[in-house]
C-alpha cells in the first residue's frame, strides 16, 4: 500500500536506516560483540592482553625489517628474518580481517586512518612478492604504535593530542600566510647576499643564496658557505637575529588556540565503523551516527 503522502514511502526507508544504525548492542551477534570488544577495546583483561601482545609482535616486526637491512645480519641471519617477516606478515592479515569481521560496516573502518595505516603494515610483504625490495616499506609498521595510546588508557594524553591538533587546523591560516610571508624574507634576503657576494664567494646564483638564507634564518649553520665582506656578515648577522626574533611567531600562534579548545575524548571505538577520538560523553558515533 503506497502512503498517501508524497514521498512517504522515503521517509519510512530513512527512519529504517536511522533505527539500524542506532540498533542496540544487544542486537549485534554475540561472536562480532565479542570479537570487537577484544580487538578494538582496552576496558577488559583480553582486549588489553590483545592489544599488548599487538604492541609487542609491531615492534618486533619492526626490528626485524630494520635488522634485515644491515648487509652483515643479513648475511648470516637471511633465512631466520625472512621466516620471522613472514610469519608477522600472516598474523597481521589475519589480524586486519578480523578487525573488518568486527565491525558492521567493514568499509568505514578500512578507509579511516587506522585501517589504511593496518593495511599498509601488511601490503609491501604482499607486493615483494612481485616487486623486490618493497619489503622494507615495513617499517611503517611502527606508526601503529600510536595504538599504545589507548592501550595504557591514557585518556587524558589524548585529549591533550585532540587539542594540539584541533589548535594546528585552526592555525593553518595563519601559520600559511607567516610562512609565505617567511619566504618572502628568505628571497630578498637572499637575493642581497647574491649582488653583496658575488660568485666569489661560492654565492653562485640566486637560489644557492636563497638555500644559504634560509640555513642562516633558521640558525642551522650548515658552514658550507659563508660570507666574507664586511657588508655580507652584516647582513648575516641580521638574518640570524631575525631568525631568533621570529621562531616565537608560531608558536604564539599556535598557543592562542590552545586555551579555547580543551574537552575530553574517550578511548571507545565505534561498534560499527571502527572509529575513535569519542566524546567522553558521547552516546553516538560522530562519524556514523551508531549506538556507542
Amino acid at each position: 500500500m503506497q502512503s498517501e503522502y508524497p514521498g512517504g514511502s522515503d521517509r519510512a526507508a530513512q527512519r529504517a536506516a536511522v533505527r539500524r544504525a542506532i540498533a542496540p548492542e544487544s542486537a549485534r551477534p554475540p561472536w562480532r560483540h565479542r570479537l570487537h570488544t577484544i580487538i578494538f577495546e582496552a576496558d577488559t583483561p583480553a582486549g588489553r592482553a590483545f592489544d599488548i601482545g599487538l604492541i609487542i609482535c609491531i615492534v618486533a616486526s619492526v626490528i626485524v625489517v630494520l635488522l634485515d637491512s644491515v648487509a652483515s645480519v643479513r648475511v648470516r641471519y637471511h633465512g631466520l628474518l625472512y621466516t620471522l617477516e613472514w610469519v608477522f606478515t600472516i598474523a597481521f592479515s589475519i589480524e586486519y580481517v578480523l578487525r573488518l569481521l568486527a565491525v558492521r560496516r567493514p568499509a568505514g573502518y578500512a578507509f579511516s586512518f587506522f585501517g589504511i595505516v593496518d593495511l599498509l603494515s601488511v601490503a609491501p610483504t604482499w607486493i615483494s612478492l612481485f616487486l623486490p625490495g618493497a619489503e622494507y616499506l615495513m617499517t611503517l609498521r611502527i606508526v601503529r604504535l600510536l595504538r599504545i595510546f589507548r592501550i595504557l588508557k591514557l585518556a587524558e594524553y589524548i585529549s591533550e593530542a585532540a587539542v594540539i591538533t584541533d589548535s594546528l587546523k585552526a592555525s593553518r591560516r595563519k601559520i600559511f600566510v607567516f610562512m609565505f610571508a617567511v619566504l618572502m624574507l628568505v628571497v630578498i634576503l637572499g637575493s642581497m647576499m647574491y649582488v653583496i657576494e658575488g660568485e666569489v664567494h661560492g654565492f653562485t646564483d640566486i637560489p644557492t643564496s636563497i638555500y644559504w638564507a634560509i640555513v642562516t634564518m633558521t640558525t642551522v649553520g650548515y658552514g658550507d658557505l659563508a660570507p666574507a665582506t664586511p657588508l655580507g656578515k652584516l647582513l648575516a648577522s641580521i638574518i640570524m637575529l631575525t631568525g631568533y626574533a621570529i621562531i616565537a611567531v608560531p608558536t604564539g600562534i599556535v598557543t592562542a588556540e590552545f586555551a579555547a579548545r580543551r574537552h575530553v575524548i574517550s578511548t571507545q571505538s565505534c561498534p560499527n565503523c571502527g572509529s575513535e577520538g569519542h566524546d567522553a560523553d558521547a552516546k553516538f558515533c560522530k562519524n556514523c551516527g551508531s549506538a556507542m
